[in-house]
């Protein structure tokens, strides 16, 4: 296993974390999880190097941390550095926090968190957060030594990030979604930077979005993977990808089979900045635009179509369909359709006014394409979809 420094900290991370977020299941409930497998799988990486572990309150419907602490019994909890996360959007005041942090101790079995985020900030959660006095409460329960360091997750653009770590001092790291897909996506290259010149560690999640570039790829994109002379699998590209960046501290898998679990920590054992060449860093660039080329939808995401007079959240529903297209892939996105947007922010509240199209630099026809995306995500998965806030 590799080990680099976690930030400003005087400690050396596993590059591989495991993420419990995707544990494996008996059934299609996501609380149904396989506990003792599970276990067999979070033990055998710690035995071979993964220091680090990352959980969250919300994950499996409140089982993975469960999971997570049974796993960390007989041992294994003092080989390990801890990782969960504040339900932050459930917050009513900061005196919520020690319920929420109390109750995930005893279910992790342990007297403290190693490191504590504050799970999924956005635009709509990080101002009430800082007006609850949150930060005031995590210094106590740092002081208590119930928490080690705290951090935050984050799913919203640059601006914030950077709004965020700047408007805290004592930030020890964050986690951010990044691969190769999504080098401008939410804090994307230019917030892993931004923290790490900052002295933050950065914990990158969905290296692999979520399974979708490890998936069975468009011949397009099949060819082009095919016709390099070295042999990578996709997940192995997409991951050699995230460890590539000097900035990263840990990549976080949520494997699923044991299968995995190996395979991953052979990946970590050969990573490294500089692993990947000038022809292989080419050679992802084009895979990118190839699969950029499926994109059925040429939204930019700028914005310009915003606020809808009807409320339809109009770029995220585009390009949670053009997800669905390009990756050939329905139950994730139709879980954040029908499940995370709101009432009345979904495509079927569209009332054809034409007033998005009108002022559209693009010039698409966003009503169709918003008949499009209800008529394909509007309807209910067949399996369940890993846990989305992440």
């Amino acid at each position: 296993m590799r080990y680099v420094k976690f930030g400003k900290l005087d400690w050396q991370a596993s590059v591989l974390g495991f993420g419990a977020m995707r544990l494996p299941l008996n059934s299609k409930n996501m609380a149904d999880v396989n506990a003792p497998e599970s276990i067999r799988m979070i033990r055998y990486a710690i035995d071979h190097g993964v220091n680090y572990v990352d959980t969250a309150y919300p994950y499996h419907m409140g089982q993975s941390e469960l999971i997570v602490g049974k796993a960390l019994q007989d041992g294994y909890r003092q080989k390990v550095k801890l990782a969960t996360k504040l339900p932050v959007w459930l917050l009513k005041s900061a005196r919520d926090c020690n319920r929420y942090l109390n109750e995930q101790l005893e279910r992790l079995q342990t007297d403290h968190v190693d490191f504590y985020l504050l799970h999924g900030l956005n635009k709509a959660l990080w101002p009430g957060i800082k007006d609850m006095g949150v930060m005031r409460w995590s210094e106590k329960a740092i002081a208590q030594n119930k928490i080690g360091h705290l951090g935050f997750s984050f799913h919203d653009d640059f601006k914030l990030f950077k709004s965020i770590v700047d408007g805290y001092d004592n930030w020890a790291f964050c986690q951010i979604q990044y691969n190769y897909m999504d080098v401008k996506y939410q804090a994307g290259i230019k917030g892993l930077k931004y923290a790490s010149d900052k002295g933050l560690a950065v914990v990158i999640m969905e290296p692999q979005r979520g399974g979708q570039l490890s998936k069975a790829a468009p011949v397009g994109v099949a060819k082009l993977w095919a016709s390099s002379p070295v042999k990578r699998s996709q997940a192995e590209w997409a991951m050699q990808w995230v460890w590539n960046h000097p900035e990263v501290s840990v990549v976080l898998s949520g494997m699923s089979t044991m299968e995995q679990v190996v395979e991953n920590i052979a990946m970590a054992d050969r990573s490294g900045p500089g692993t990947l060449t000038k022809t292989d860093l080419n050679l992802i660039d084009k895979v990118r635009e190839e699969y950029r080329k499926l994109i059925p939808v040429p939204c930019t995401g700028c914005g310009y179509c915003q606020p809808c007079p009807s409320g339809v959240v109009i770029p995220t529903i585009l390009e949670i369909y053009n997800d669905a297209i390009v990756y050939n892939e329905l139950d994730n996105p139709k879980f954040t359709y029908r499940i995370l947007l709101q009432d009345g922010q979904r495509a079927d509240s569209c009332i054809e006014c034409q007033e998005c199209s009108k002022i559209c630099p693009q010039h698409i026809d966003i009503p169709d394409c918003l008949q499009k995306a209800h008529a394909l995500l509007g309807v209910k998965p067949k399996t369940p979809p890993g846990n989305k806030k992440a």
